[in-house]
C-alpha cells in the first residue's frame, strides 16, 4: 500500500452540486445526509458565479473573470461577476458553518482543477487559456493561491473537520487527447504533454499540504495512473462509464492505496434500485480483479454518478440517502 492508504474516508458522500438556490437548505441536505462525510454544496441554478467554473474563477488571486456570451473570460479587474461569485460562496460557507457546529470528521470541498479551468476560461482573444502554455501556468499558480486561502477559511469556520479537497476535472481526458475545441469550433487545441499535466496537478494537489485530495471526472477514460502519480488519494468517477479495459489500472490503483469514489447512483430523477443492486457492479468488478472482498469498504466510497444540479430536490435527497444505504450494503455484505 502507498502513502495514500493512510487516508480513511466515509463510506458515502455527494459529488458537489445540488438543485435549487437556497444555501441553508442545501447545507442542511449535504450535512444531514452524511454523518461522517458531508460536503460544501454548490448551487449552479442561481446563475453565473454559482456555476462550477464561475465559483472557482471567483477564488483566483490577481486574475479575474467576467461573463461573456461565449462563457467566462479573463479580465483586468474584479467586476460584478467576480463579486457575485464571491458573495454566493460566502453565503454557502455561512450556511455550512451553521450546520457543522461542533462537527469533527471529514468534510469535502470542491473546486475546478487547473486543466478543466484552462479549457473553460477564455483569454482576451476569445480562445481558451489552454491555447497558451504561459497562461496555463499563471492560471494554475493563481488557483493554487486562491485555494490556499479558501481552505484556510473553511478550516476557520469548521475547525474540527479534516478537509478533503476535490478537484473537478471533467475536461482532463479531452485536454490529454487534444479534443478541446477552439473558439471557431472547427479545430481543436493541441494535446498537452502528459508530464506537464501531471506536474501541474501535483503542484495544485500539494497546496493541500499533504491533506487528502480527490480528483473527480464523470467523463469516460479517466487517467487513473496519471492521477495516482500526481498524488491523488482518491479518484471519483461515473462507474457506468468503466469498461473491462480499465480493469488493470483500477486494480493497480486499489493495490497502491488509491480510494475509489464510485458513482453508482443516477444523478437525475428516475427509479432507484435496491441498495444492494446499486453496488452489484462494484462487487462484480472486485471478483473480476481477484481483490479481497474485505477490502471493499476500505477502498470504495459510494457517490452519485455526477453532481445533482439537474435533479429535483426530492430526488436529490433520496439519491444521497440511497448512497448511504448502498455503502452500508457493501460493508455488511462485501461478497
Amino acid at each position: 500500500m502507498s502513502e495514500n492508504s493512510v487516508f480513511r474516508f466515509g463510506g458515502a458522500t455527494g459529488v458537489g452540486s445540488l438543485p435549487g438556490g437556497d444555501a441553508r437548505e442545501a447545507a442542511k441536505t449535504a450535512t444531514g445526509s452524511f454523518e461522517d462525510f458531508p460536503f460544501l454544496a454548490e448551487l449552479p441554478a442561481r446563475g453565473p458565479g454559482a456555476d462550477m467554473i464561475g465559483r472557482t474563477a471567483g477564488m483566483l488571486v490577481e486574475l479575474y473573470a467576467r461573463v461573456e456570451p461565449s462563457g467566462w473570460r479573463i479580465g483586468d479587474r474584479p467586476g460584478r461577476d467576480t463579486k457575485r461569485a464571491r458573495s454566493w460562496l460566502r453565503e454557502d460557507l455561512d450556511a455550512l458553518e451553521e450546520y457543522t457546529q461542533g462537527y469533527e470528521g471529514d468534510l469535502k470541498v470542491q473546486v475546478v482543477g487547473p486543466w478543466t479551468l484552462a479549457a473553460a476560461l477564455e483569454l482576451r482573444n476569445g480562445e481558451a487559456a489552454l491555447s497558451d502554455p504561459g497562461a496555463c501556468r499563471d492560471l494554475a499558480a493563481s488557483l493554487g493561491e486562491g485555494l490556499r486561502l479558501h481552505l484556510a477559511e473553511v478550516r476557520r469556520r469548521v475547525p474540527g473537520a479534516r478537509l478533503v479537497l476535490q478537484l473537478d476535472e471533467p475536461s482532463l481526458t479531452a485536454v490529454l487527447r487534444g479534443q478541446v475545441k477552439t473558439a471557431s469550433g472547427y479545430r481543436t487545441h493541441r494535446s498537452v504533454d502528459r508530464q506537464v499535466v501531471e506536474s501541474t496537478l501535483r503542484d495544485v494537489i500539494g497546496v493541500h499540504g499533504g491533506g487528502p485530495v480527490v480528483v473527480h471526472s464523470c467523463a469516460p477514460d479517466v487517467p487513473f495512473a496519471l492521477l495516482r502519480r500526481a498524488g491523488a488519494a482518491a479518484v471519483s468517477f461515473d462507474f457506468a462509464l468503466l469498461t473491462e479495459r480499465d480493469d488493470d489500472v483500477i486494480g493497480e490503483a486499489v493495490e497502491s492505496g488509491t480510494r475509489l469514489f464510485a458513482g453508482v447512483v443516477p444523478a437525475t430523477d428516475g427509479p432507484l434500485s435496491d441498495p444492494a443492486g446499486s453496488v452489484m457492479g462494484v462487487r462484480t468488478l472486485w471478483r473480476r480483479l481477484g481483490l479481497r472482498p474485505g477490502l471493499l469498504a476500505e477502498a470504495v466510497t459510494v457517490t452519485p454518478a455526477c453532481g445533482l444540479a439537474g435533479a429535483s430536490p426530492a430526488y436529490a435527497r433520496q439519491a444521497l440517502a440511497h448512497c448511504v444505504r448502498a455503502a452500508r450494503s457493501l460493508e455488511d455484505n462485501p461478497e
